[in-house]
């Protein structure tokens, strides 16, 4: 078997998220998608996005696993850390060696080290002066990405970016809101869903979202409307 250049992956990667460019398509699939993609292509440990809610809050929305989503948490509760500050600035943050940003981000320092991570980067998702998220990338290792990874990485997030906020899709500021509500409201039914499903089939949670996710793509589902049916007991994997 022809293993794929990393360079058709990201052609791939690309033509991928391009295709979000349509009316209909199911936005928490797209930024799990994004995630498990940055992972892949640059060799990270853990990717998680984190979005603005319509209040200003901040939520996680995607992660490739519980390390990264724990990490997340941690700074929204603390209200600081790097992925935080990402998106209230808009520009990208690096950390090479994680265990030199104790003075500032103590919080975030001590869960990150403790889930194993070394160093990591936020870049911004943004559309002109708008700042939705960010797409956060951890390491096991020292150093992060390089220039050249850094200027793919921000792409796809702009291209992630550009999908959430079309222009046919989305005209008015509102409905800009609702659309992010909406993949918030979602994340919620599915971890609840990935609860019901670990418990019954005495898997973790990361094999639980797999099991859904995989059930929501072989029946062309929406992934919130099969995590719904879990939850209220209609369906069960």
């Amino acid at each position: 078997m022809v293993t794929q250049s990393r360079e058709g992956q990201l052609v791939e990667t690309f033509v991928t998220l391009a295709d979000t460019l349509v009316v209909g398509y199911d936005v928490v699939d797209l930024l799990q998608t994004l995630v498990e993609r940055c992972a892949l292509l640059f060799g990270a440990s853990a990717v998680g996005i984190i979005l603005v809610a319509g209040r200003g809050e901040f939520e996680v929305v995607a992660s490739t696993n519980e390390r990264t989503r724990l990490v997340e948490i941690l700074q929204l509760r603390a209200g600081a850390g790097p992925c935080v500050e990402c998106v209230t600035t808009g520009a990208a943050v690096a950390i090479p060696d994680l265990d030199l940003v104790a003075p500032k981000w103590p919080v975030f320092r001590a869960g990150a080290l403790e889930q194993g991570f070394l160093s990591m980067h936020a870049v911004p998702m943004h559309l002109r002066a708008t700042t939705i998220g960010s797409l956060n990338l951890f390491w096991d290792r020292f150093g992060g990405l390089g220039a050249e990874d850094l200027r793919t990485v921000q792409a796809l997030a702009d291209t992630a970016t550009i999908g959430i906020l079309q222009e046919r899709a989305i005209r008015e500021s509102d409905i800009a809101r609702a659309q992010l509500q909406h993949a918030l409201s979602s994340r919620v039914v599915i971890e609840q869903a990935k609860g019901v499903i670990a418990f019954m089939h005495d898997v973790d949670m990361s094999e639980a979202f797999t099991m859904l996710r995989s059930h929501a793509r072989s029946h062309s589902l929406p992934l919130v409307e099969v995590a719904a049916a879990v939850v209220d007991r209609t369906l069960r994997l």
